[in-house]
């Protein structure tokens, strides 16, 4: 009895709080029709923020890939004063709200800001622009890649890596040819959560992109200026991209838990 009650509940909540806005998102974006759902698509503006998005986020991973390997590696690798506190700065992302984290990347790298005043009389600008949201979106998703990693190379230890180093190998040949390997599923599920996140940032990106319409609009703000323009349609139909996008991350992340533990248990 306690067993068919849990289940039901889940179901239920399940149900309530993610199903039924998954098909009331998708409703409304063609209750006007297929026409319709396709011209709002097709807006320049959502089809810049699209572009936009989608440039940030290519931006933001391979920056986010190449530090979280070396974080990770670093961590489980040596041992050095700042270690554990190394650790806790790259955690601090998750504990910020992002909000404060775009008014915080604001006063530093703003006009008025250190950074954004000593650089102002060389007409760079950092803020405002794609650079502030890729500096925002960086911040709000260096932790995922490193999280994924490294349990993993806790876990698989370094005798393989000492080994080949007495064998002759230098530090690429090591890293390519064992570490990678080693880290491959871990790291494509650090990608994953990596490039959702980026895609679908609001808060830090709503502080540092100056909302410029077809300029500085992020799918997320777009969204979310189409609804306050009244124009439902429009926003329904933009947040139906970020909701395919979603479950497509949802759909690899069980790929890769699936595969993933499959080639553990081979090993």
């Amino acid at each position: 009895m306690a067993r068919r009650f849990l289940i039901a509940l889940a179901v239920g909540f399940l149900a309530l709080m993610v199903l039924a806005p998954l098909i009331a998102i998708f409703h409304r974006a063609f209750a006007d029709g297929a026409g319709m759902y396709l011209a709002a698509i097709s807006e320049p503006e959502t089809l810049a923020a699209m572009r936009l998005t989608v440039i940030a986020a290519l931006v933001v991973l391979p920056v986010n890939v190449i530090f979280g390997i070396a974080a990770a590696w670093a961590i489980a690798r040596y041992r050095f004063f700042g270690r554990r506190a190394l650790l806790i700065l790259i955690e601090v992302p998750f504990a910020v709200s992002p909000i404060v984290a775009g008014l915080c990347f604001l006063l530093i790298y703003g006009a008025y800001g250190p950074v954004g005043a000593a650089l102002e009389p060389y007409g760079i600008q950092l803020m405002f622009n794609l650079t502030g949201i890729v500096l925002v979106s960086l911040f709000v998703t260096c932790p995922f890649v490193m999280r994924e990693v490294l349990p993993v190379l806790m876990v698989s230890g370094a005798e393989e890596e000492r080994a080949a180093l007495g064998l002759g190998a230098n530090g690429w040949q090591i890293f390519r040819h064992i570490v990678l390997p080693n880290i491959s599923w871990g790291l494509a599920y650090g990608v994953v959560l990596t490039t959702a996140r980026a895609m679908g940032e609001f808060g830090a990106v709503s502080v540092v992109s100056g909302a410029i319409r077809g300029e500085t609009m992020t799918l997320p703000l777009q969204i979310e200026l189409l609804y306050n323009d009244y124009n439902a349609t429009g926003a329904f139909a933009a947040a139906t991209v970020l909701t395919a996008l979603a479950l497509v991350t949802l759909v690899l992340r069980g790929l890769l838990d699936r595969f993933g533990a499959q080639r553990k248990a081979s090993i």
